[in-house]
C-alpha cells in the first residue's frame, strides 16, 4: 500500500501538540486518548489521517511521489509503546515514566512533523535490513 507522505508529517504535528499538552499537565487520560489514536492508526483508521484526507489533501494537490505505508504504520506502533508506558505510569503514581516515555514519544514525533525525519520508519528500515541480511 502507498500513502501520501505528507499525511504521517501532518499526524505528527498534532501528535506533537498532543505530547506537548501531556507534559504540561500530566494527564494520563490525554496521553491514553493518543494511544487509542496510535492503535487506531494500526488499523487504517486514524483520525488524524482521515482529518490529513478530508481538510488538508484537497488544499494542497497530489503528492510529487508515494511512499511504502509500513513503515510509517510500525512507527505508529512504537508511538503506541510509548504512550502505553507512559499511560501506566502516570496511572501507577511512577510520573517519572509518564513523563519520560511521553517526552520520548514526543521528541520522535517532533523531529518527523519539523524536519521530515521519521525515527521510527529508520527503526523498521534497519530492522528490516537485518532481516535481510544472510545470518540475521
Amino acid at each position: 500500500m502507498q500513502i501520501d507522505p505528507r499525511g504521517p508529517r501532518s499526524a505528527a504535528a498534532l501528535t506533537s501538540l498532543v505530547l506537548a499538552a501531556v507534559l504540561v499537565t500530566g494527564s494520563w487520560w490525554l496521553l491514553a486518548a493518543q494511544a487509542a489514536v496510535f492503535a487506531l492508526s494500526l488499523a487504517d483508521r486514524s483520525p488524524y489521517g482521515w482529518l490529513y484526507r478530508v481538510a488538508v489533501r484537497p488544499r494542497l494537490g497530489p503528492p510529487a511521489e508515494l511512499e511504502d505505508a509500513r513503515p510509517p504504520r510500525f512507527a505508529q506502533g512504537v508511538g503506541l509503546a510509548f504512550a502505553l508506558v507512559g499511560t501506566v505510569g502516570y496511572l501507577t503514581g511512577a510520573a517519572w515514566l509518564g513523563l519520560a516515555a511521553t517526552a520520548a514519544a514526543l521528541g520522535a514525533a517532533f523531529l518527523n512533523a519539523a524536519f521530515g525525519y521519521c525515527l521510527g520508519c529508520e527503526m523498521y528500515l534497519l530492522l528490516r535490513r537485518n532481516q535481510l541480511r544472510p545470518g540475521g
